[in-house]
């Protein structure tokens, strides 16, 4: 009967350990596909993206990242959403949906409005009547030009806006079909140099950005540093003052949080290798603690910023230690105060204790039955007072345990007393009296 259970219960037993192995071994091995949604591939998120994927699959060979072409921030949202993609880089101040959940900051990308020299354009105001070439709709830069125009007061009747690829409106803008330029990107960007330098095109500053904060909170300051350009002429010839956004990594709700985390730990420990591709990825940094990215961060990647957060004890420890020695202090302070009470309570008890032993020598040599009666009515007032200060604690329960033997001894010799008064031929014969005769 035994061998009939044993050999069924080792069976299962191979089986699940074969199982688990393989399931193990699987998880080991297993290969994850991923696609990142960027920009147009002369963008900085293309190339960004590229360095990413070529760092990650060198330090994890199990995670492999495809880069995909998009039209901008827009568009890989609803990628994402739709889970065709698993990875995206968006601006910051992009409308986000429910599932799309926060990996990294990346680089910061300045607003770069480019004017044609002969033009007289100074400023965002003076876009007033004339041709603007405008990155394609549903990209990052259209969305918030039109947040800047806004601003300004400017309206679409008020100039011609002329929505471009990023080659177009160079091009038009080296042909003189446009006055003006507007495109957001990361400092130092190729095409915006090999523009600047080839025609006597200028940057056009934007120094509003506190009032542009009340309604656009995500922008922050900046500034073109002179000669990021041309450092021979330069271009810009002075620090120049404009607005900037980030550049966020972000993925889907229900990607693999392991995934997640080893991307995440790729980005920041191997930073260095990332530079080395793409120089602009200097600038992406941890984010504070508690930092808002503006969506809430994936658990893969909160795993990974946490990894070297203090523990709760370590990093509260002095509130805590503050908070043991206030601790201490009070119930060392109500120890005492009990010991102090239960003091208190003690000699109150003993006084009435001693006033009942003093009563009880009274009944001894009590002479009448008035002064046995004068002695009950002093035994219940002092039983009066007792139940008193047993009700008010100023006696305790232990006590008043203690007082009532005392007590009743007296009430019991007291009435025995008064008995001996009342029958006095009650009293004992002495043993040495002569026997009754019998009859």
């Amino acid at each position: 009967m035994q061998r009939k259970f044993t050999l069924p219960v080792v069976g299962v037993s191979i089986i699940a350990a074969i199982t688990f192995a393989a399931l193990w071994f699987r998880n080991q091995n297993q290969v994850h596909q991923l696609t990142i949604a960027t920009g147009s591939r002369e963008g900085e998120y293309y190339a960004f993206a590229q360095a990413l994927a070529t760092v990650v699959e060198r330090h994890q060979p199990q995670i492999r990242i495809s880069v995909a072409e998009t039209e901008g921030s827009r568009q890989n949202l609803e990628l994402l959403d739709r889970q065709q993609v698993q990875l995206a880089i968006v601006q910051s101040d992009t409308p986000s949906n429910p599932d799309a959940r926060a990996v990294a900051y990346l680089f910061p990308e300045v607003f770069h409005l480019v004017a044609r020299a002969e033009s007289g354009i100074q400023s965002v105001n003076q876009l007033r009547g004339r041709r603007v070439a405008i990155m394609p709709r549903g990209s990052g830069s259209y969305a918030l030009f039109w947040a800047l125009a806004e601003h300004y007061n400017l309206r679409e009747a008020d100039f011609t806006p002329v929505s471009l690829s990023p080659e177009q409106a160079y091009t038009a803008l080296r042909q003189n079909q446009v006055d003006a330029l507007f495109r957001v990107m990361a400092l130092g960007n190729r095409s915006m140099r090999e523009l600047l330098n080839e025609t006597r095109a200028q940057l056009v500053p934007i120094d509003q950005v506190e009032s542009l904060r009340l309604s656009l909170p995500y922008l922050e300051a900046t500034t073109i540093p002179k000669g990021t350009y041309d450092g021979a002429t330069p271009v810009p010839p002075v620090d120049l003052p404009v607005v900037g956004v980030r550049a966020v990594l972000i993925t889907h709700a229900n990607a693999n949080a392991d995934v997640i985390q080893q991307i995440t730990r790729t980005l920041y420990e191997f930073r260095n290798e990332l530079v080395a591709l793409y120089p602009r990825a200097a600038t992406v940094r941890l984010p504070e603690s508690r930092e808002n990215l503006g969506l809430p961060l994936h658990p893969g990647a909160q795993a990974f910023y946490d990894q070297d957060r203090p523990i709760f004890l370590v990093e509260y420890a002095e509130p805590i230690g503050l908070l043991i020695s206030v601790s201490v202090l009070v119930a060392s302070g109500l120890w005492q105060f009990r010991l102090w009470l239960e003091g208190r309570q003690k000699n109150r008890a003993d006084t009435y204790n001693l006033e009942i032993l003093a009563l009880i020598e009274q009944i001894q040599t009590a002479a009448t039955t008035q002064d046995l009666e004068a002695i009950r009515v002093k035994l219940f007032d002092i039983l009066r007072e007792v139940v008193v200060d047993l009700d008010n604690d100023r006696i305790s329960p232990e006590s008043f345990q203690s007082f009532t033997l005392p007590w009743e001894v007296a009430i019991t010799t007291l009435r025995h007393r008064e008995m001996m008064m009342l029958n006095p031929w009650t009293t004992a014969t002495p043993m040495n009296a002569p026997a009754t005769p019998q009859s």
